[in-house]
């Protein structure tokens, strides 16, 4: 039994950890907490500010995947440190799921000061969201 028990462990720690890669310094996710579910297909787009200029700059754009994750923002070999956002664009989301949503879309505003993981997920509902720094 107790054999039982380690392996589903390890099955499990395997599962939080293959979510993100190593080579990418930045990763997201939404769950849909209205459904309890993840939410597939929403776009995302990163953009990082520039202090000087004062003005936001494109850095990628992609779509959270079946799991409602984008593990592959930001590329590890780069200099990532600074301000970034990450724009989630809800309303396609809950337009296809026949869904009246208070936000069109959200913006997450965080900083990146060293070389470390950074995992930026949300919770999301219709009329509610919730962002943390994740792992």
């Amino acid at each position: 039994m107790k054999s039982f028990i380690m392996t589903i462990l390890c099955i499990l720690m395997s599962i939080g950890t293959s979510a993100q890669k190593n080579n990418f310094q930045l990763s997201t996710h939404i769950l849909d907490v209205s459904k309890g579910v993840p939410a597939p297909g929403v776009k995302i787009k990163l953009e990082k500010y520039n202090q000087q200029s004062e003005i936001w700059t494109f850095v990628d754009e992609k779509k959270t995947d079946t799991n409602g994750r984008i593990s592959d923002f930001l590329p590890s070999e780069n200099g990532n440190s600074g301000i970034f956002k990450l724009i989630y664009y809800t309303k396609d989301y809950f337009n296809k799921n026949n869904t009246e949503t208070f936000y069109p879309f959200i913006e997450v505003v965080f900083e990146i000061r060293d070389k470390n993981h950074y995992h930026v997920p949300i919770t999301l509902s219709p009329y509610g969201y919730s962002t943390y720094r994740g792992s």
